[in-house]
């Protein structure tokens, strides 16, 4: 059996899609699954027990001409794979259309009645009303599929080696690492980096055995610096300075992460760490960190979720500031003092 999964984006899209992946081998050990992701994410699943091949999107470079003939001769591949099951999860018309051309025997995706997707598919599956998180779309999709869905599965395995590379370069020291994520794709996702600051005081302040480690991409150096020298001595910037293998076995160290709506949030979800989340213009219940959606803060105004990229209120993002840092500093104390594992219900 063969079957072809879509999901090329983003980052948290792809982790919170992992299950369905785990649960398929699970249930179909012999199968040969090909997975289709963007360029830019192929070591988040490269190595992966589950996969038999991963398969690169170079969006950007579809843009050219040039690689046209070397795009082509991808989809000529897929088509010859012969796949059994083609499992469109990203629901767009460019992944419906790839869908479409590798002519699987039997096609499901997600019923977004968006950009037409949903007319490729044999199957498009509705979003679930009663739990509408994305995870759980995605598992609606196994169940559409007969794959018992559970969550006896480990989302990310530990990488031994990567591991020990990261305590390698960056021991612990006998300390109480909380990671802090101040970036994210949009502006106003943001918890502005003074307030994330001031946490880190608080939180440095109640408890001298606390180390912090800054995440994001290169962009996001400017904004973990700012924190940084809130407690120079008690934090690690390590912004654009780590691969995103590193950066899970960072989070699997972590005893937490404080941190926007954003991918790193969606990994540590997955390594079913302790999450406090701040969430101003998107929902928690459809895109918060999994199985932890209720502790998400946010500061209710009239306006959110709006689920706009620009923030339109007279008083910008008022939604974000008005989290204060002592009501995280609290929630974050109050999470380290409750087993994660309490927090994380089944998959069911």
């Amino acid at each position: 059996m063969k079957v072809l999964i879509l999901k090329p984006s983003s980052l948290g899209d792809v982790v919170q899609a992992l299950p369905l992946l785990r649960l398929l081998k699970q249930h179909r050990p012999e199968a040969e699954i090909h997975w289709w992701l963007a360029a830019e994410l192929l070591p988040l699943l490269e190595g992966d027990v589950d996969l038999a091949k991963l398969i690169p999107f170079e969006r950007k470079r579809w843009r050219s001409p040039a690689y046209w003939p070397a795009g082509l001769e991808q989809i000529r591949a897929m088509r010859a794979a012969r796949y059994d099951w083609v499992i469109d999860l990203q629901g767009l018309a460019r992944s419906a259309l790839f869908a479409w051309l590798a002519d699987g025997a039997f096609t499901v995706g997600l019923e977004l009645e968006r950009e037409g997707a949903h007319l490729a598919y044999d199957l498009a599956v509705p979003r679930p009303k009663h739990k509408p998180h994305a995870a759980d779309w995605y598992l609606a999709v196994a169940r559409a599929l007969d794959i018992p869905v559970h969550d006896k599965f480990e989302w990310l395995p530990l990488r031994a080696e990567v591991a020990t590379l990261a305590e390698t370069k960056w021991p612990r020291n006998g300390s109480r690492w909380l990671g802090i994520n101040p970036g994210a794709r949009w502006d106003n996702k943001r918890w502005p980096a003074e307030h994330f600051a001031e946490l880190v005081r608080q939180l440095a302040a109640r408890d001298a055995s606390f180390r912090f480690a800054l995440f994001g991409g290169s962009g996001d150096w400017p904004l973990a610096e700012t924190i940084r020298r809130a407690a120079p001595d008690r934090c690690e910037n390590f912004a654009g300075r780590t691969t995103l293998p590193e950066l899970i076995e960072l989070l699997r160290r972590c005893e937490l992460l404080v941190t926007n709506d954003t991918g790193p949030m969606h990994l540590a979800a997955a390594l079913r760490q302790p999450v406090v989340s701040l969430f101003g213009p998107t929902r928690p219940d459809q895109t918060g960190p999994y199985g932890q959606e209720t502790f998400a803060l946010g500061h209710p105004l009239p306006c959110a979720p709006c689920m706009k990229s620009r923030c339109y209120w007279a008083e910008p993002l008022a939604c974000l500031n008005g989290i204060s840092a002592a009501r995280v500093a609290d929630a974050v104390l109050t999470r380290l003092g409750s087993s994660v594992q309490q927090s994380v219900p089944s998959v069911q």
